[in-house]
């Protein structure tokens, strides 16, 4: 039953909420945490957290959604937003926007492809993007947690060291990816420099009301949160676009026919999704299908714009 709000009145943001909560604990014993990163194998497979972050400013939450938890690739939505902004289009000289059909770090298409990665959320793509992010700024990592504190008014939000050395110490397929892309001429940065940068941003630790309010810029057409313009509405909607399409690694059609929401995942359990001109939404648990997705945040999301009515179709 949809729950969409008559013309004027405020929506029933906690019940949608708990809606989806309550959909997400239909997901217990479903999926398994990553183990690949030993440092993210310690997760609670049953927790689970959502916030929404309006327009506005107002924050709603449920569950655990203040408790913080690893990024990982939802990172590369904000990389992939700042080298943007500082750069405009030229990062789609060394990066493609088509989805890529393959594991989110496949080898295969990329030697296929002569070095230039389908596009910027899977991990050679990202690999690019922190590239020119370290050229613009002198230290990527540090440019993506300075944003998030900003916009989620949250100072202490930072790189878990713990993590990024974990990815450091198991992280052999990220530098293969990498020195091939190197091996074309796509990285302008030592193939070192760009992993340890990549690592750093993707190890951010974040709660679902951090990356909501994060997020925010994307709904509100490119505007900060303190009103200042980060890109223009055109580039806000051009992500937003490439979030569809590529955002949920190499389920992103199945994603889109659920939710409805441009959206990025990651291997940590977070997904934020962008609801244009309304809010920014983030759902959260640890346990995952088997391309990295979270089951019990799909299902929260989905549940959600099932129940409101709210998606971009």
């Amino acid at each position: 039953m949809q729950t969409t709000p008559a013309p004027g009145l405020t929506p029933d943001y906690p019940e949608l909420l708990h809606t989806a909560r309550e959909a997400a604990r239909e997901t217990a014993g479903q999926g398994r945490v990553a183990d690949y990163i030993p440092a993210l194998a310690t997760a609670d497979p049953d927790a689970f957290g959502m916030a929404l972050a309006t327009v506005d400013g107002e924050v709603y939450g449920v569950g655990d959604w203040e408790q913080p938890f690893s990024i990982q690739s939802v990172s590369k939505l904000f990389s992939l937003a700042l080298v943007l902004a500082h750069g405009g289009d030229r990062i789609w000289r060394g990066v493609g926007r088509e989805p890529s059909g393959n594991p989110f770090n496949s080898l295969v298409q990329l030697e296929n492809e002569h070095g230039i990665p389908r596009n910027p959320f899977i991990n050679a793509g990202a690999l690019v993007v922190t590239d020119r992010l370290q050229s613009m700024t002198g230290d990527a990592a540090g440019a993506v947690r300075d944003f998030l504190r900003q916009e989620s008014g949250n100072p202490l939000l930072d790189t878990d060291p713990v993590v990024a050395a974990s990815e450091a110490g198991h992280g052999h397929r990220n530098a293969a990816l990498a020195h091939f892309i190197a091996a074309h001429g796509n990285l302008e940065n030592p193939v070192e420099t760009v992993l340890d940068r990549y690592y750093a941003h993707c190890s951010i630790a974040a709660s679902c009301r951090d990356l909501a309010l994060a997020g925010r810029f994307l709904a509100r057409h490119g505007l900060r949160a303190d009103g200042s313009r980060l890109m223009t509405g055109s580039e806000a909607k051009r992500i937003n676009a490439v979030l569809l399409t590529c955002g949920a690694y190499d389920a992103a059609g199945e994603f889109a026919f659920r939710v409805g929401l441009p959206g990025k995942s990651g291997v940590g359990g977070g997904i934020v999704a962008i609801l244009p001109g309304r809010a920014a939404l983030c759902a959260w648990g640890p346990a995952l299908d088997a391309v990295g997705n979270s089951v019990a945040a799909v299902a929260a999301l989905d549940a959600f714009t099932t129940a409101s009515g709210w998606s971009v179709f």
